[in-house]
C-alpha cells in the first residue's frame, strides 16, 4: 500500500483566501435581525400609504361608473322618451320594464355594473333634486349617509 502525501489546504493551495471564506459562510443571526426590522420599518410606513391611495381609487372609481351610468341612462330616455321610474331603477337598464314598448335593451351587459365600489347598489331616483331629471347616489364604503374620504357620499 502506498500512502499518498495531501498538500496541507491553505488559500494558496485551495484558491481561496480567509476573506472569500468568510462571505461564502452567509448572514450571521444579528444580520438578518436587522434585515427584518428594516423591512418591518417600510411595512410601517409604505402599507398606510398605499391603503389611503386604494382607498381613493375606489372613490374615483364611483365617480366614473355614475357617469357612465349617467349616459346609459340618456340613451334608454333617447329610446323610450322618459327616464326610467323610481320604481324600476337601474334595472331598467338590464331587463324590460312593463309599459317600455320602444325598449331596445338590454343597455347593461351585466347587472351587477349598477354596484358601487364596495359592492352596494347604486341609489337612482327619478325625478332628483332640484329640477333634475334623476339622481344617482353612493354612500361610499361605509355604507351610510354622510362622512369623509373614502366614507364621502357622491351624487350625481
Amino acid at each position: 500500500m502506498t500512502k499518498t502525501h495531501e498538500a496541507p489546504k491553505d488559500s494558496a493551495v485551495d484558491g481561496c483566501d480567509a476573506d472569500q471564506r468568510r462571505k461564502q459562510r452567509g448572514m450571521t443571526l444579528i444580520e438578518l435581525l436587522v434585515v427584518l426590522v428594516i423591512l418591518g420599518l417600510i411595512s410601517v410606513i409604505a402599507v398606510p400609504r398605499v391603503m389611503t391611495f386604494l382607498g381613493g381609487a375606489k372613490s374615483d372609481a364611483a365617480g366614473i361608473d355614475m357617469k357612465r351610468l349617467a349616459g346609459i341612462l340618456d340613451l334608454y330616455r333617447l329610446d323610450n322618451g322618459r327616464y326610467p321610474t323610481s320604481e324600476e331603477g337601474l334595472r331598467a337598464l338590464s331587463e324590460k320594464p312593463g309599459g317600455a314598448e320602444r325598449w331596445r335593451g338590454p343597455y347593461l351587459d351585466n347587472p351587477e355594473s349598477t354596484n358601487d365600489p364596495w359592492g352596494a347598489p347604486f341609489i337612482y331616483r327619478a325625478p332628483g333634486e332640484e329640477g333634475r331629471p334623476y339622481m344617482l347616489e353612493t354612500l361610499g364604503a361605509d355604507g351610510q349617509p354622510g362622512g369623509s374620504g373614502e366614507n364621502a357620499d357622491q351624487s350625481l
